[in-house]
């Protein structure tokens, strides 16, 4: 044991060494790894309790104020003394390992001692477990800091994140969409730097759905790789339990620190007789090289909203082969019928989570049916829940006939592995990109793996017009989930996939940004005629990335209002003009002002460049005035 400690230390070194460039100054915490802040640590240049208050500081500034994305539900209030005490033990002792003295979040359907697991329900808000989880004690056990608890789908039962007792969390790429779910919280804190390192539960995509949009790395193990014992159920055989990350080495730490067998887990016995898993130890630049991925063409959206996720997968598979894989196209008959009918969760969930309740001493509920007798769920789940609440026993010929399905479509996925000798089976993780909120979400993916019980990591692979991520699903074969996680490195190595989300930017002394003054550049190109006689245009422009706001003033002097027709907000290109984008004011009007939110595209036509101020008048309707927008 000690032997293969040593080898995992060298290894992390090796990885730090090739990333990791040491400084005297502070780290910034936005986008930063684990390993580039152990370096800090180790360095002196910080230390946890530091740590601790910059992720706050973020919290403070993001999650209730700016974009208000609302992902966290509650804060550790233990969180700067622990940190302390690490602190102290690394003076004193030396680390752990990499995971210590790093501040994390949990999903709030984890067992903390001392804290309330409410997994987003009114129902639950009082409920204190007696103990940790076990992938709590193993993350207490290895130095990390337990941040604070955040929002998901309540009890888990949905992908958009929005609960009774946490509301509605928002997606850090566009906050009018949602963050996927039920993990949402998590996806939404780790995308906008809250923490290190979160962890969420996936029983049919609710650690992938996050993962891909919001340009995180996200593995639904092999189911058995990991213990439950402590997570609020929404159906045991389907749920796992694991990280998120904004890269793959801060995945595999993560995945090596909470993996292993469980004796209050009895699916953890499918690794007994197993050689270790080790993730960091897969890690390898070279890891697709010899690779053999199926393309599996029946999971790609066939509705038009669905093209453009489409074309960014097949480009990151043209990609991959550029590395050395062999991709083929390959297709599983009979696969999408067996999907419909194997899904377990309304022949388990509210059994499940009556055993649960029943063993937490003064738990506020007993049973899904109080809840909703008592009212203390959130409306959008009125109907799932009063469905998963009518079996009035496990053992229904409808739960073996699911049962039966999931094995049948096992065999098949297995099958399909050995006939075509695959490593791992792709296809998008979602057809389509985040909707916005109070829409639907559909066209998820994720069922294969949950059904099977096989192993599905989701990578970022790049994202939409609109600025939105999206994610490629890599299956594997039972308990090769080193293998995923080694192809998503060499992946991300070469393409470098994430970008941060533009609503939460690097704070200012602690405080979110102040609004950019936006300047101004007359434009008398393609079209555009020089400024009549004697008009003069004052613009004042403020733009606010943590609200994607614009705020505006503008006057026109020297024209009389009624032959003003409009001050628009216009993109264009390459000297060309484009559509109208936003109306500042109407005809008969010479002045404008007010504000927009822009959606996350004209955000990206603003960086871009692409944005201008145009006016239109009586005696020039198509255009009397262009100037450029530049944001600094």
């Amino acid at each position: 044991m000690a032997s293969r400690s040593a080898a995992l230390s060298d290894r992390l070194l090796a990885l730090a060494g090739s990333g990791v460039v040491a400084r005297r100054e502070p780290p910034s915490v936005v986008e930063a790894g684990i390993l580039e802040l152990q370096l800090a640590l180790q360095e002196g240049r910080v230390t946890s309790a530091w740590l601790v208050d910059a992720y706050l500081a973020r919290i403070r500034a993001y999650d209730q104020d700016g974009p208000c994305l609302n992902a966290i539900i509650r804060l550790n209030p233990r969180a700067g003394i622990e940190a302390e005490a690490l602190d102290l033990e690394r003076r004193e002792a030396g680390p752990r390992g990499p995971l210590h003295g790093i501040p994390i979040l949990l999903k709030d359907n984890y067992d903390v001692e001392g804290m309330a697991t409410s997994a987003g329900s009114l129902g639950l808000a009082t409920l204190v477990p007696p103990d940790d989880a076990f992938q709590v004690r193993t993350l207490r056990a290895a130095g990390a800091i337990i941040l604070g608890k955040t929002n998901l789908h309540e009890l888990a039962a949905g992908i958009t994140t929005i609960s009774s007792l946490g509301g509605q969390t928002r997606n850090p790429y566009d906050p009018a969409r949602n963050p996927g779910g039920s993990s949402g919280g998590t996806g939404a804190a780790i995308a906008a730097s809250f923490a290190a390192v979160g962890w969420g539960t996936d029983t049919s995509g609710s650690i992938r759905i996050p993962a891909a949009h919001q340009a995180l790395f996200g593995l639904r193990p092999t189911k058995g790789l990991s213990s439950t014992d402590g997570v609020v159920p929404l159906c045991h055989s389907q749920d796992v339990a694991g990280p998120l990350a904004r890269m793959v080495t801060d995945l595999a730490i993560a995945l090596d620190a909470t993996i292993g067998p469980d004796p209050a887990d009895p699916a953890t016995r499918a690794t007994e007789g197993r050689p270790p898993v080790g993730f960091v130890e897969a890690l390898a630049a070279d890891a697709l090289r010899g690779r053999r991925i199926g393309v599996l063409g029946q999971r790609f959206g066939r509705r038009k909203a669905e093209q453009e996720v489409n074309g960014i997968v097949r480009s990151a598979l043209d990609a991959v082969k550029g590395l050395g894989a062999d991709v083929i196209d390959i297709e599983i008959a009979g696969l999408d019928s067996q999907l419909d009918t194997s899904s377990l969760i309304r022949h388990e969930f509210k059994f499940d989570l009556a055993d649960y309740l029943a063993a937490i001493p003064g738990a506020p509920v007993h049973s899904l049916r109080e809840i909703i007798a008592l009212g203390l769920y959130h409306e959008a789940l009125e109907q799932r829940f009063r469905e998963r609440d009518r079996p009035e026993s496990r053992d229904t010929d409808e739960y073996r006939a699911a049962l039966a399905d999931q094995d049948r479509l096992r065999r098949l996925l297995l099958e399909a592995f050995a006939r075509h000798r695959l490593d791992a089976i792709a296809y998008p993780t979602v057809m389509r990109p985040p909707a916005r909120i109070d829409e639907p979400q559909d066209a998820s993916n994720c069922q294969i793996s949950a059904h099977t019980g096989l192993p599905a990591l989701s990578a970022p692979v790049g994202f939409t017009q609109h600025g939105l991520p999206v994610g490629i699903e890599l299956l594997g074969r039972p308990f090769q989930d080193a293998r995923l996680v080694a192809m998503a490195y060499a992946y991300e190595q070469s393409a470098m996939p994430r970008r941060p989300p533009p609503t939460t930017p690097e704070l200012v002394l602690g405080r979110r940004p102040e609004p950019a003054v936006l300047h101004l550049q007359l434009d008398t190109s393609a079209g555009a005629d020089t400024i009549p006689d004697g008009m003069i245009a004052q613009a004042s422009l403020r733009f606010d990335p943590s609200t994607s706001t614009l705020d505006y003033a503008v006057v026109l002097c020297g024209v009389d209002a009624e032959e003003v027709l409009a001050i628009a907000l216009s993109r264009g290109t390459d000297g060309a003009d484009g559509p109208a984008l936003h109306r500042l004011s109407g005809p008969g009007l010479a002045v404008a002002s007010g504000a927009c939110v822009l959606p996350g595209s004209h955000v990206a036509d603003l960086r871009g460049g692409r944005l201008s101020l145009r006016v239109f008048t009586r005696a020039r309707p198509h255009g009397a005035l262009r100037a450029r927008i530049r944001i600094d």
